[in-house]
């Protein structure tokens, strides 16, 4: 696809304010989008959309295809008449800036429940439920390649007391035919409601993608190259990832030792056999890939360097230290892809006018290429034109360091930082002194605006996009930090405050995409 020189503002919907607890897509999500127009930003990039478990990531979902149902918005259930103003009154005094999962999720999956409850037992009463239930039959039939799965791990897990799929029955674990019928009968209501949640989330994103779309806006979503062990997607395609006989892996996912991490990185996610999805002619990938871009418009593809060589660690090992680099599936994904998702009808104009080496240019990828990056991960980048990122944190100890402006090609994506990074502030406020100093000289500043000296040197940049974290913009410090990767617990809980969205700030970030063309 064409990338345009476009600016825009990372933020996950779970992070928008409203008084449930946590970012939805209700009313403040269409204000935010409304809000970002007003900027002149054309990109709003978010986190993973899919179900989250343990740890509250969204880069560990129970699927790879499904919504997060504490998304789903109350408001929206209430004009659809599945719930009442009454269900809402009592809403909890949540906090309002951050997330409190363990206090959230019961009580929104109990509303969920009785929206579904007034769903079944009230279907024919009036001619809004009767639609429900059709647009629900549809959507039922066009995502059963992974709903259908989807909906009957939950309804196990649930079944279970919310364990791990290895530790089921193992008549249910090794999915034998006859289990698996029973299950479905034993499980028919729950399955539906779990079917059903997807249903009102899928119907509420593209209700808010389409409202987005039709403002400008265009959404940059994100494909995690890893799935969670705990998750439909193992259990139901055993085969497609190295587990034994006990349905545990026997190598999981990583990175090796390095200067910030002395014992690596040790992630634990299954591999992928890329044999087995190859000779598959990689239809869960693409039916993965076909799902996300129902609901982005470009697509981030995190750990893009898995896909020319991943490290492979044994499983039960302690830390990362011991493992070993395995080739990846490299260009012939790629190129696979391509021809799927955008073939062509035969003897069009388009068939004659493309050759095969120039379809994988129209794929909607960002490359998310960071960390040590080999010349055979660079070369797979470019050889399909996929954008790479540059995070200008991270640029500040030399004037060779590729990440700094004058060093950026137009063909790549710049951010002052990412969920995955301290905020712009929290950084500033914590570097090493000879860091600090660089960049106030380089940015040309004194400091008591470094923040947005940092927004300009990436807007000003030659790169296609130009992007910020959402605390960068209202200049928060660590305390409003997304994700810190080696800790455990207070991670993807930040949320914006009701009037941080005002017009102060849209007029200053407006300056900055009218100043640089964006």
């Amino acid at each position: 696809m064409k990338f345009e020189r476009s600016g825009g503002i990372l933020l996950h919907p779970t992070s928008l304010p409203g008084p449930y607890g946590i970012g939805d897509l209700g009313p403040q999500a269409y204000r935010f989008v409304d809000w970002l127009a007003s900027t002149g930003c054309k990109l709003w990039q978010i986190l993973p959309l899919g179900p989250t478990g343990y740890g509250d990531s969204p880069y560990q979902c129970f699927s790879a295809f499904a919504g997060n149902p504490y998304l789903i918005s109350l408001d929206a259930l209430v004009e659809d008449g599945l719930l009442t103003p009454n269900d809402l009154k009592d809403a909890p005094d949540f906090p309002a800036s951050r997330v409190d999962f363990g206090w959230i999720i019961p009580w929104k999956l109990d509303l969920l429940r009785r929206a579904f409850s007034r769903f079944t037992q009230h279907a024919t009463r009036n001619t809004q439920h009767e639609s429900l239930h059709t647009e629900f039959a549809s959507f039922c039939r066009e995502n059963a390649f992974w709903l259908d799965d989807y909906a009957l791990f939950m309804s196990l897990k649930e079944a279970n007391g919310g364990g791990a799929w290895n530790e089921w029955d193992k008549a249910i674990r090794k999915r034998v035919k006859s289990a698996l019928d029973k299950a479905r009968r034993g499980q028919a209501e729950n399955i539906e409601r779990h079917s059903f949640l997807q249903f009102l989330f899928f119907r509420q994103w593209g209700r808010l993608r389409k409202y987005a779309n039709g403002l400008g806006v265009r959404i940059i979503g994100d494909i995690p190259i890893f799935i969670a062990y705990d998750s439909a997607d193992a259990w139901a395609n055993p085969e497609s990832f190295f587990l034994d006989e006990d349905s545990l892996p026997t190598v999981v996912a990583g990175v090796p030792p390095d200067y910030f991490s002395p014992t690596g990185q040790l992630w634990g996610n299954p591999l992928y056999r890329w044999e087995v999805h190859r000779e598959s002619g990689y239809a869960w990938w693409i039916e993965r890939f076909r799902s996300v871009l129902k609901l982005v418009d470009v697509v981030r593809l995190d750990h893009f360097r898995g896909f020319a060589g991943y490290y492979e660690i044994p499983f039960g090992a302690k830390t990362a230290e011991k493992g070993r680099w395995v080739p990846g599936p490299g260009s012939h994904f790629f190129e696979t892809l391509a021809s799927a998702l955008t073939a062509p009808t035969e003897g069009s104009a388009e068939s004659v006018r493309h050759t095969r080496s120039e379809i994988p240019n129209t794929l909607p990828i960002i490359a998310e290429d960071l960390g040590v990056i080999t010349p055979d991960v660079e070369e797979l980048r470019d050889r399909f034109g996929f954008p790479g990122m540059r995070i200008l944190q991270f640029g500040f100890d030399s004037a060779k360091n590729p990440f700094l402006p004058h060093n950026y090609i137009a063909n790549c994506v710049a951010y002052t930082g990412t969920h995955d990074n301290d905020t712009a502030r929290g950084w500033f406020d914590t570097a090493p002194q000879e860091e600090r100093e660089f960049a106030l000289k380089y940015l040309n500043t004194n400091g008591k605006d470094f923040v947005w000296a940092l927004i300009r040197g990436v807007w000003s940049s030659v790169a296609v996009y130009a992007v910020a974290p959402m605390q960068d913009l209202l200049n928060l410090g660590g305390e409003a930090r997304m994700n810190f990767p080696s800790k455990l617990g207070g991670n993807w809980e930040w949320r914006m405050c009701e009037d941080d969205a005002s017009e102060e700030l849209a007029g200053r970030l407006k300056e900055f995409n009218e100043l640089y063309l964006r």
